[in-house]
């Protein structure tokens, strides 16, 4: 996927004018983007149109219009499309009650290195972490971690002739294995080259 620019941006306001149907829009798209794992963890999977809401949303929060700050932005966020040999997806740790999540983020120190995806007939694909920043400690985890899962040429084939799809995690405190919905799979195969 190429990354975004600002001639695929919509104006401020354009955006407003445009939003609930592009949010909506956005959501139906990101339904079958979206794999959980577990009750409290799930990974959201970034694409083009993804990224431009995020980036869309940015730009009107902070009323960012200028040339310069625009091309900012897009350099924090373009990182996050995929590059058709590649999934891209953020790891969300969904604890509601603070105290909870307090609790189980020291629990699950280290959880994005012990994700997984695995192609039907291959081994498993550990993602790449937090390029940007570490988001772990000791002490605890993030509730958010950004991952990049790489996939051989022969992997995507196998993908583009049905083999199927797992998700997982091998960490002491969460360890869900679970079939990547159909739905979802077919999604993810949009971002393959």
């Amino acid at each position: 996927m190429r990354p975004l620019h600002r001639s695929d941006l919509l104006s401020l306001e354009q955006y407003a004018e445009q939003r609930p149907a592009f949010r909506q829009r956005l959501l139906a798209h990101k339904r079958p983007r979206r794999v959980p794992l577990g009750e409290h963890a799930a990974l959201y999977f970034e694409d083009r149109l993804t990224v431009q809401y995020q980036v869309q949303e940015m730009l009107r929060i902070e009323r960012i219009f200028e040339p310069e700050a625009i091309e900012a932005e897009l350099a924090a966020y373009n990182p996050l499309i995929p590059d058709g040999r590649n999934w891209k997806a953020t790891l969300m740790l969904e604890f509601p009650d603070p105290e909870e999540r307090r609790a189980r983020l020291a629990e699950l120190v280290g959880v994005e290195r012990a994700l997984w995806l695995r192609v039907e007939g291959f081994e498993p694909i550990h993602p790449i972490a937090n390029e940007d920043l570490e988001r772990s400690t000791a002490e605890k985890t993030s509730a958010v971690h950004f991952l990049r899962f790489e996939l051989s040429a022969e992997m995507i084939a196998a993908l583009k002739s049905g083999a199927g799809l797992r998700a997982g995690c091998d960490h002491p405190a969460m360890s869900p294995e679970v079939d990547v919905a159909e739905a979802s799979r077919v999604a993810l195969l949009a971002d393959l080259a």
